[in-house]
């Protein structure tokens, strides 16, 4: 079945837009704080063994493979919500973490610990690291 773009975008359907590689974000905040936790994707499966089990699976794209988050660190993400955004290509689950409360792999609560000042005059000669 093929939804209308108002189907897809006001309707009650569920319906994941997966990208060409069978994939879709997924980011994950801290359900007690809100604050950003990770960013990962999921293919299908990971995403029905997220639904089904009420903890976080992912597509690893480095290792190829279907991942349950906390299954070697033991810092496992139980689901307490889980939306879609408004063209379904985006999943955002917010998440207790149980174990040392660290999503990352760095032992770090949160993935994203690295603040980036704004201004040109903060970033003189700014450059990346690939340039």
């Amino acid at each position: 079945m093929t939804l209308s773009k108002q189907q897809l975008e006001s309707g009650n359907e569920f319906a994941p837009r997966f990208n060409q590689d069978g994939l879709i974000a997924a980011i994950v905040t801290d359900a007690a704080g809100g604050g950003v936790l990770m960013f990962a994707y999921m293919n299908k499966e990971a995403l029905r063994l997220t639904i089904e089990t009420g903890e976080a699976h992912f597509w690893s794209r480095s290792r190829g493979k279907l991942w349950r988050k906390g299954e070697t660190s033991g810092n496992v993400l139980t689901i307490r919500e889980m939306r879609i955004d408004c063209d379904q290509d985006c999943i955002w689950l917010m998440a207790d973490i149980r174990g040392e409360a660290a999503a990352c792999h760095t032992g770090r609560q949160s993935c994203f610990y690295r603040r980036i000042e704004m201004g040109k005059e903060q970033n003189p000669g700014l450059s990346f690291v690939d340039e």
